[in-house]
């Protein structure tokens, strides 16, 4: 095997990624000139030394509070918690809501059944604590059988806490039972959460 097949080999692992998408990728960096590639391999080995996890929300990014919680322009009355940091890209990319986020990623995949462990609950408990009074919280679990464990256990978690969060409030419909957030498209996204109901 050639330094090229094996390229493709590490391409196919890619998620969504299949043989002929690998393949063009693999043909496609063998036609750049070395320092473009070199200057890429800097890029991935650095990758994990560079970025960290938010010490508030869990989102990935160079700096510690991300740039989102540091932002004084955020509205801080509301906290969409979602099940990873795609889910919250998609939110930003679609730039729909100009609150703050949590992320309670802790499990292999979204479609994971394993309970959210209580370090994770903890973490969302004082992320709440912190902001203060009148806090409405957005559940956008992904609209799939096995995120409904995550949706009722942050429910019961924060309504045992006692803390004094005013509202909390779901993705409406405007998501396919069966999706995913990180592949809606900004539509459907502003559509789920402006029509977003009260939970239960």
């Amino acid at each position: 095997m050639n330094a090229l097949d094996e390229l493709t080999g590490v391409f196919k692992k890619f998620p969504g990624i299949g043989a002929k998408s690998a393949r063009r990728m693999a043909f496609y960096l063998l036609k750049k000139d070395k320092r473009e590639l070199e200057n890429l391999g800097r890029k991935i080995a650095s990758l994990k030394s560079s970025l960290f996890k938010c010490k508030y929300c869990g989102n990935i990014s160079d700096e510690n509070p991300c740039k989102i919680c540091s932002d004084p322009l955020r509205d801080r009355k509301i906290l969409c918690v979602v099940e990873n940091v795609e889910a919250l890209y998609s939110f930003e990319d679609a730039n729909i809501y100009n609150g703050l986020y949590h992320v309670i990623e802790d499990r292999g995949s979204p479609f994971d059944t394993k309970e959210l462990s209580q370090q994770n609950i903890n973490s969302l408990l004082n992320h709440i604590k912190m902001l203060g009074d009148g806090i409405e919280l957005i559940i956008a679990t992904n609209p799939v059988i096995e995120s409904t464990l995550i949706y009722y256990s942050i429910i019961e978690a924060v309504e045992k806490s006692g803390l004094p969060v005013t509202k909390i409030t779901r993705l409406a419909s405007g998501l396919p039972v069966g999706g995913v957030i990180e592949y809606a498209d900004k539509r459907t996204l502003h559509t789920a959460l402006e029509m977003r109901t009260t939970a239960n």
